[in-house]
This record gives C-alpha cells, structure tokens and sequence, in this order.
C-alpha cells in the first residue's frame, strides 16, 4: 500500500506513541508525536473535569491544529513518509466524552473551521485494547496525572472511537486488535502488525483485522 501518510491512534495506554517511534524508526521517517505532557491544564482536568473540560479540550485544539499544519500540510513534506501518533479527528471524539452538550456544541464550530484545512491520512490505524488491560499499561508508566483514569472514562473513549470509526468514509481506517500482542517487547508481534499495515491494500471505510 502506497502510505505517505499514517496515524495511529488508540485509546489512552493502547501503544500508538510506541508503535508510531517503532515504525519511525524503522524506515527513517517524520514523527509527528502530539505534545501533552506540558499542557497545565491536563492535571487540573482529571482532578476537576468539570471545571477544566472545555478549556483542556480548546488547548489541545489548537495545538494539535498547529502541529499538524506546520508538521504534515505541506504536500511537499509528503516525498518523505510521515507517521503521527494522533490524528486531529481525536480532538473531537475527546471532547465528546468530556464536554457537556452546549460546551460540545459551540466546540465543534471551531472544530470545523478548521478540520477541513488539514490533509487526510493514506491509512488510519485503530489499536483496540480491552480497557482492563488499557489500566495495567496507564499504572507501569506511572503518570501522576493518570492515576484517577477510570475503566468509565476509557470505555467513553472507546465509543467515541467506534461512533467515528463507523461513519468514516474518507480514508482507509485499518481497526487492529492487539489484545494479546506485546509488540514493544516481542519483535514477532511488531512483525505481524507491520506485515498488516504495509503489506495490504484497504478500501475507503472500516478494514478490522484480529492478531
């Protein structure tokens, strides 16, 4: 499959952020990694959702915005193989899980405005982990932050995943689970999803494949 451009996306502790540097690595290309961790807002938010939702979600807004116009709209940038660890639709499942109805409703007018300015992915793929597994991986990488994560929460992500996942039709989405893989510590299983990715040919639309 001709890819020049891949997101993986996934749930909270799927392995998008690994398996992205994996791939990177591998054929030498552009990484594009979204930047959360400097965000004041993300540590407020999960003490207080609440208070902090809308303004967490309109930070990320703009940053990922940014990011991915400077990174990967150039279509020049393209002769190079570019893989990110996130896709700007993730700004809108999130905030679907976290904004109440009018806050989500005056967000997805900014949303909009600018979704359409940014290119589409050659392939989209989806890391479907079990949200009890989600939590052991959240608990070894032992973000402060993340400790107040519930099984509740991730299960909201999730749907809101699967509700965009099922209505898309504008790019391949490659859906992969990967419940019983370790692929950053098994190279077979990095093997087996590598050979998935790269070695087949997807329609528009939902392609689910089970490793």
């Amino acid at each position: 499959m001709d890819i020049r451009f891949l997101a993986i996306e996934g749930n909270i502790g799927a392995g998008k952020t690994s398996l992205a540097k994996m791939i990177s690595e591998e054929f030498e290309a552009r990484l594009v990694l979204e930047q959360f961790a400097d965000n004041p807002f993300l540590p407020k938010f999960y003490n207080d959702p609440e208070k902090y939702s809308f303004p967490l979600e309109m930070s990320f807004l703009a940053e990922r915005y940014n990011q991915l116009k400077k990174g990967i709209s150039d279509l020049e940038l393209f002769s190079q193989f570019t893989v990110a660890d996130y896709y700007f639709i993730k700004s809108l499942i999130f905030a679907k899980s976290t904004l109440s109805d009018d806050e989500y409703n005056l967000y997805r007018q900014f949303f909009e405005i600018i979704y359409g300015k940014l290119p589409r992915p050659d392939l989209y793929v989806y890391l479907h982990v079990r949200p009890e597994r989600l939590l052991k991986n959240i608990e070894m990488r032992g973000r402060d932050y993340e400790k107040t994560i519930t099984k509740e929460y991730l299960d909201k992500i999730h749907q809101g995943y699967l509700n965009f996942i099922k209505q898309q039709a504008d790019f391949p989405i490659l859906v992969l689970d990967t419940n019983d893989l370790d692929f950053v510590h098994n190279q077979s299983d990095y093997e087996r999803i590598k050979e998935v990715i790269f070695q087949n040919d997807y329609k528009k639309g939902v392609n689910t494949v089970r490793l």
